[in-house]
């Protein structure tokens, strides 16, 4: 469940009008609002069924009117008192939400149904969010306001979500006449009271701080040690409290904290499980939000004693997301806290571990702060969903090539059935799955096979629909290779056909598969792998392996010609084309890009491009190649591609899945970015996408809206050609 303890947006006052109630119901999001008197006493509740039931009864709707004369008088509502077991069991009774009174009626609390998260700033945290991490400042900042700020922009650039800083009054704390000169104190106690002094910002410096946060957009939290601490930082207006390991079972300052209804996170180092069992009863029965984090507190931190074994524990004990707080060397162990579940990592930063104070010993520097935040993201990626088992790309590659299909063994015409010894199992794994050959043998065919050929799931099923003529209100063609030309385009009207050449089919006689000439238009799509697993890549820094992309791309073009000459009705061929600018390290520098961008104009002013009209695919983040998943870095972006056009004179062939990845990967609006495009491009290949990386799945299965995309490519590329894909074209 999620409690609520800022209510403003779900109150209304007995006075206000039906006409706010419905407004404030439309603003909140939560389909309710709760009616209470100036002292907060609830008198009822207020829902889209109320307005109904009411406005039925009315001959004349007022919206003017005051809403308690509309509102449910008799709405449930719960004790602040009750155990959160009995709120959950009453709450499931509910359509939504449930108010808690306390002892005099008054609403302090409302819980709504719903996994349990809390949200901090704009960054909502659960076991369904990305994890949330921490740059611990506390005190490394040495008490220099300039060097707190240095720490925050290194925290924003490894990208961590949250800048955290310590408060302490010292004379509350530690008595008006105890410092740490005191002959009183023992060593320890001298040694950190003479830090703490020396190096605590003072109050106007820790607000001027968390002011530079704001403005930089990272979020800043902090630590009250102590009430007088928390009353400042609360009229300042932090959006959530970090309480330390030392006061888990200080109930006196989880009170007042949990008062506030800001959400807790609260770390639990040097506390028995006994003792976090009754801070979490206690912070229930305060109908807190809280996120307890696993955590040992010695500096550093022995990996014998780290027992990340007890998130699951902790998980159990607190029924709500968990997180990790760690003083160990390192970022490891975060790391595998991830894997085991934590959703909040918070770990110290610091410019230099030989800085004094215990906490630069145990600290991150700056660019071991970056690659723990990054292999967190990686590590969330490969955690992925654990209710499902779904191929990726990869592996649909993989399968394709390595597994095995059901291949028939001797010709099979239509109407005879399929006997046991008329199948073989054999590769490639692109037809039926040999799992399946129970399925298929006794079927009769509804299609003549070859010896050799391959069975498809319509051998199983019995459908087998085939058209001879589509209606489109543009030129549309299919993708084709040599060994499949006549079989794919027989009984099939088509404008034109695509052949995606591999480059073996470049020394193959064109003769041998076609000739006579034919009657369609041509489109020619290039291959990116060549010989000795050679990538093209006009964009490569390395002179050679450009030199010889170019070479490679030049025969390609005089292929494209010779079966030119096999399909006269066209004017000028369409060669698709992806020019490179992949890498397998990450993505790389604006500055980088743009010179990778001129090393592809110069590449292909070099290239003789008679004969053939470019059209540069638009491309994914991640593509897939064939030695897997790489980082893509040119033509994924609308703006840099449609400006590469207007340099170079180049078309685009708008590849609708490459291009719904890189909208799904930037948070780019799909629509937005044809209209940036358009202009330049004079090819399409119409194909559904996934995610960022579910490239070419089938049309209607991924996160394309084409009733929208086909409205939009009729009012700005009209009659512009296009093939239908799905994964590797077929």
């Amino acid at each position: 469940m999620k409690i609520h303890r800022q209510l403003s947006q779900f109150l209304v006052l007995e006075t206000d009008s039906i006409h706010s109630a419905l407004r404030k119901i439309e603003d909140n999001k939560h389909k309710i609002v709760y009616v209470v008197d100036e002292k907060s006493t609830l008198l009822g509740s207020f829902a889209d069924g109320d307005f109904r039931r009411w406005s039925l009864k009315q001959s004349q709707i007022e919206l003017s009117q005051p809403v308690i004369h509309a509102c449910n008088q008799s709405c449930t509502a719960m004790p602040l008192a009750s155990s959160v077991r009995d709120i959950e069991m009453k709450l499931q009774q509910l359509n939504n939400s449930l108010p808690l009174v306390d002892e005099y009626g008054h609403i302090v609390a409302l819980v709504e149904k719903g996994s349990n998260f809390v949200t901090i700033g704009h960054r909502r945290i659960s076991d369904e969010d990305p994890v949330f991490v921490i740059a611990e400042i506390g005190n490394n900042h040495q008490g220099s306001l300039e060097q707190a700020k240095a720490l925050v922009d290194i925290a924003l650039a490894a990208g961590a979500d949250c800048a955290k800083f310590q408060m302490r009054s010292m004379r509350d704390l530690y008595g008006a006449s105890v410092n740490s000169g005191s002959p009183e104190q023992d060593l320890g106690s001298q040694y950190t009271l003479e830090l703490l002094e020396r190096f605590q910002l003072p109050d106007e410096d820790m607000f001027r701080i968390f002011d530079y946060c704001a403005e930089q957009g990272i979020t800043a939290l902090c630590t009250p040690w102590d009430i007088a601490s928390l009353g400042k930082l609360e009229a300042y207006g932090m959006p959530a409290y970090k309480i330390a390991s030392a006061d888990l079972t200080n109930f006196q300052l989880l009170h007042y904290a949990a008062e506030t209804g800001k959400p807790l996170i609260c770390s639990t180092g040097m506390s028995s499980e006994d003792e976090i069992r009754q801070a979490a009863a206690f912070l229930d029965r305060q109908k807190a939000q809280y996120i307890f984090l696993h955590c040992n507190s010695t500096y550093p931190t022995p990996f014998k004693d780290v027992n990340l074994g007890y998130l699951p524990k902790l998980k159990e004990i607190t029924r709500g997301v968990i997180g990790y707080s760690g003083h160990e060397r390192g970022y490891t162990v975060p790391l595998a806290a991830v894997s085991l579940g934590a959703k909040v990592i918070e770990k110290h930063l610091t410019t230099d571990r030989n800085l004094e104070g215990n906490d630069h010993k145990v600290s991150l520097l700056p660019d071991e702060l970056s690659t723990m935040v990054r292999e967190i993201r990686l590590l969330e990626q490969a955690l992925g969903n654990p209710s499902a088992r779904q191929l990726t790309q990869g592996e649909m590659i993989n399968r394709e090539i390595l597994s095995k299909s059901l291949f028939a063994t001797r010709e099979i015409r239509v109407g005879e059935t399929v006997l046991e010894s008329d199948v073989s199992i054999r590769s490639p794994g692109n037809g039926i799955q040999p799992n399946r050959i129970q399925e298929l043998i006794g079927k009769t065919l509804r299609r003549k096979i070859e010896a050799g050929g391959i069975f498809f799931e319509s051998d199983i099923d019995g459908v087998l629909e085939k058209r001879t003529r589509y209606h489109f209100n543009r030129p549309y063609g299919i993708p084709v290779r040599y060994h499949d030309y006549f079989r794919l385009c027989q009984d099939i009207e088509l404008d034109f056909v695509e052949f995606h050449l591999s480059y073996n089919d470049l020394d193959v006689d064109i003769n041998d598969f076609i000739v006579e000439p034919q009657s369609i238009g041509l489109a020619v799509h290039a291959p990116e792998l060549f010989a000795n697993d050679h990538l093209l890549d006009l964009a490569s820094s390395n002179e050679d392996y450009r030199k010889r992309s170019i070479k490679e791309l030049q025969r390609v073009i005089g292929h494209a010609r010779e079966l030119h000459a096999k399909f006269p009705n066209t004017e000028v061929p369409t060669l698709v084309l992806n020019c490179g600018g992949w890498n397998d390290k990450g993505f790389i520098r604006e500055s980088e890009k743009q010179e990778k961008y001129l090393l592809v104009e110069r590449a292909l002013e070099s290239t003789s491009l008679d004969g053939v009209s470019i059209s540069i695919q638009t491309m994914p983040p991640f593509p897939w190649h064939f030695g897997g998943q790489s980082y893509h870095n040119l033509f994924v972006h609308a703006r840099e591609s449609a400006d590469f056009c207007r340099r170079t004179g180049h078309k685009l062939c708008l590849d609708v899945s490459h291009t719904m990845m890189a909208c799904n990967y930037y948070q780019f609006d799909l629509f937005e970015y044809i209209e940036i495009i358009a202009p330049h491009v004079n090819h399409l290949h119409i194909v559904d996408a996934s995610g960022a990386d579910g490239e070419g799945v089938q049309i209607g299965q991924g996160d394309v809206d084409f009733k929208r995309l086909g409205a939009v490519l009729d009012e700005q590329l009209s009659a512009v050609p296009f093939v239908p894909e799905i994964w590797q074209g077929h």
